[in-house]
This record gives structure tokens, C-alpha cells and sequence, in this order.
């Protein structure tokens, strides 16, 4: 080999060493991964805010795409995230996330559960279990009737009942990009509550229009969850991804603190 190649061979091998430090130094500095799991009619792209505030705070963080079609598939696509994380696991879920996060969270993996204005089955619940019978004066979110076996918001209403809190442009693009949710996820019975075993945290938005606040309470007093509570809509998420990540963050403190 001549000089020149040398020279440029040490110089290939320097650079991707200096990329492994890189990566490395990238990687998240915290005892947790955390794997952020969306509801019914939106898909993972809602986390972005979430996601920049955990890896600022360095954090390894995974965003589940569940295809919403029926609660086992859900489940097995949010397994499939958490068995590929290198560290123990704090798997959260917002909405219908919850009950997905509900009954994949059994797997040793996971460390803890968060739930943020979702829901919280217990055995034999499902969704459409849990929202059959709204007390009176409770705000009915505008479901349209199924079709082809899913359902979808009306988009004119959208803002004002999911995302009221959220820049307008916003919420028009998210009513504009909903997501089918299938009746066969919403009919999805929950086997094993995860929240039996594993300590959990919850997030009340208290100015929700699709899952009531006192809906919410009632969930995390019976999950034995610890609780916080702020004003915000069902996509506070979206809108305040800081107070969103605060509380994921101490579901990680407080699992690490346990040990």
C-alpha cells in the first residue's frame, strides 16, 4: 500500500470513529426507555413535542404506529417496539393508548405505565365498555356512525372536542389526517391489567371533551395510580408537550427510586 492510501485510510478509519463516539455520546443517558403509545383517529406523529423534551432531558425514546384496527394488533405492534429497546421500559398511552398500553405493559420489559387523559380497563373492560353509559351532562364526543367497520370524528367538529387547546392550523391538519379507529379496537377486551403489578402514573386533562376528567379520576383512583392533573384538552399531549414529559420523567424517577 502506498503512503497516500495509508493516509487516506487512516483518515476513513479516524472518521468513523469519531461517528461511534458520536452515536454514543447520542445515546440516551437515562436508566429508561420510554415508548409513547397514540390513541384512536391519529397515529404517533402527535408525540413530536413529547419526543424533542425526553431526548433533550436524554432520554431514548420510541414512538409506536398502531394501526388502530382491532386491540390484539395494537398490542402485538407495541411489543414489538418494546422488545426492541435495550433498557426496562416506561410505556405510555394516550386515549385509547391506554387500554393498549394496559395489556401489552405485562411484558417484563416494562418498568411502569403512564397514562395521559386515557383509558384504564380493568379484566373483560373494553373502550366501548367503558364509554356505553355517559353520566348525564357529560360532553358526547362527535363520532360519526361506523362505516365498513370504523369510525371517524366529524371534522367540523374536531377542534372544539379534541383539540380545542391546539393551534388552529393544527388541529385542521389532524382532522384532515384522522385515522380510521376500528370497532374491533374500540371492542378490544383487556385480559390482564398491567396496572395491577406494575406502578402507574396518570395525567388528568381537566378540560377534556372526549374522555370526562371525572371518568379520568375515577380510572386512576382504581388503578392505584399517582395523579396530576392540568387544564388542557384531550390532545394536551400535542399542545403541552412539556407537561406531558414532565410527569413521564417522574414515572421514570419514581420507578428508579422504588429499586
Amino acid at each position: 500500500m502506498n503512503p497516500l492510501s495509508i493516509l487516506l485510510l487512516g483518515s476513513a478509519l479516524a472518521s468513523v470513529a469519531a461517528f461511534g463516539a458520536t452515536t454514543a455520546d447520542a445515546a440516551g443517558t437515562k436508566p429508561h426507555a420510554i415508548v409513547l403509545v397514540h390513541g384512536g383517529f391519529v397515529d404517533g406523529s402527535g408525540w413530536e413535542g413529547v419526543y424533542q423534551a425526553l431526548k433533550k432531558d436524554g432520554y431514548d425514546v420510541a414512538i409506536v404506529q398502531n394501526p388502530t384496527v382491532s386491540l390484539a394488533k395494537d398490542v402485538a405492534a407495541t411489543k414489538a417496539v418494546i422488545d426492541a429497546q435495550e433498557k426496562p421500559v416506561i410505556l405510555v398511552g394516550h386515549s385509547y393508548g391506554g387500554a393498549v398500553i394496559t395489556e401489552a405493559g405485562n411484558d417484563p420489559k416494562v418498568a411502569g405505565l403512564v397514562y395521559i387523559a386515557a383509558f384504564a380497563p380493568d379484566k373483560g373492560e373494553s373502550v366501548g365498555t367503558l364509554i356505553a353509559n355517559p353520566p348525564p351532562g357529560a360532553p358526547v364526543p362527535p363520532i360519526l356512525p361506523p362505516k365498513d367497520g370504523f369510525l371517524m370524528l366529524d371534522k367540523g367538529k374536531f377542534a372544539e372536542a379534541f383539540a380545542a387547546d391546539v393551534k388552529p392550523a393544527v388541529s385542521a391538519f389532524m382532522a384532515d389526517s384522522q385515522v380510521p379507529w376500528g370497532l374491533d379496537a374500540i371492542n378490544g377486551v383487556v385480559s390482564d391489567p398491567a396496572w395491577k403489578t406494575k406502578k402507574s402514573w396518570y395525567l388528568v386533562s381537566t378540560a377534556d371533551k372526549m374522555i370526562p376528567p371525572d371518568a379520568q379520576r375515577a380510572m386512576s383512583k382504581r388503578a392505584g395510580s399517582t395523579v396530576a392533573e392540568h387544564k388542557g384538552s384531550h390532545a394536551i399531549y400535542v399542545s403541552q408537550p412539556e407537561v406531558v414529559a414532565k410527569i413521564i420523567e417522574a414515572a421514570s424517577q419514581g420507578v428508579a427510586a422504588s429499586k
